[in-house]
């Protein structure tokens, strides 16, 4: 794995960092809530996986891609927390086009997206007070097939190479999204290294069952989480299985 720094353009002191983790596909970790982004590159597009939490984090993405490619962008959002999407505008102003989400997740970022503008104050004044240049709510346009209630999968072109998406049903939202390329899967935050798994609006049943389905698939080695490091299959499985005894002992009761 190799490993760079990009520079943080318009907010000094404010770096990406950049982890080669095979050919053409890449890891971009911010330090605000200790994101990891992603790039894929194909020979007509390169896809970006999750925007950040609003314009200042999307620009020391977006910093990052452009370090790595001037190929046109095409965005996944892996769910509909705030700092997975509300950077979005960023790479609309950049070109993007076409951005891919669960159906369940456009739903719920038109639903609450504005919501959850409060949630990122401290870092992103301009987001919170929705004032400024990109700050507006960008919505997925493009969805996996189906309702959005079962699991459901995608291929998306990027020339001479394809990214997968797909879904496994609830699991940490209603609306998580997986990304796989070559052996590498990003997770969003069905997978969590170096802090405990948020439940907030989770389905703890159906995370473990998702758990247990993404490890099963043999053809991925490495595993990208929303946060922290990149972990392998035992990692996952490890966290199915603590997350199976947590719901059992909570089911028992005292």
């Amino acid at each position: 794995m190799v490993a760079r720094i990009a520079s943080g353009g318009r907010y000094p002191g404010r770096v990406a960092r950049i982890n080669e983790i095979r050919d053409g596909v890449f890891a971009v970790s911010t330090d605000n809530w200790r994101l990891n982004s992603g790039v894929v590159l194909g020979s007509r597009r390169a896809l970006v996986i999750d925007t950040g939490a609003g314009p200042r984090q999307a620009r020391e993405i977006l910093e990052a891609v452009r370090s790595l490619t001037g190929l046109p962008l095409t965005v996944v959002n892996t769910h509909a927390h705030y700092d997975h999407f509300l950077g979005n505008a960023v790479f609309q102003r950049a070109g993007a086009e076409d951005f891919w989400a669960h159906r369940g997740c456009a739903a719920a970022i038109q639903a609450h997206g504005d919501f959850q503008r409060s949630f990122v104050g401290t870092h992103e004044p301009e987001m919170a007070a929705a004032e400024g240049p990109d700050t507006r709510l960008v919505v997925p346009n493009r969805h996996l097939p189906g309702t959005g209630r079962r699991p459901a999968l995608t291929r998306v072109d990027l020339g001479e190479r394809a990214a997968v998406l797909f879904s496994f049903g609830p699991g940490h939202t209603d609306n998580d999204l997986c990304v796989g390329v070559d052996d590498v899967v990003f997770t969003g935050d069905l997978v969590e290294q170096g802090a405990d798994p948020s439940f907030d609006d989770s389905y703890p049943r159906g995370w473990a069952t998702a758990l247990e389905s993404l490890a099963a698939l043999d053809r991925y080695q490495v595993f990208v989480p929303g946060h922290g490091n990149p972990v392998e299959r035992g990692f996952v499985l490890q966290q199915a299985r603590l997350m199976r005894t947590a719901i059992d002992r909570t089911a028992c009761g005292p």
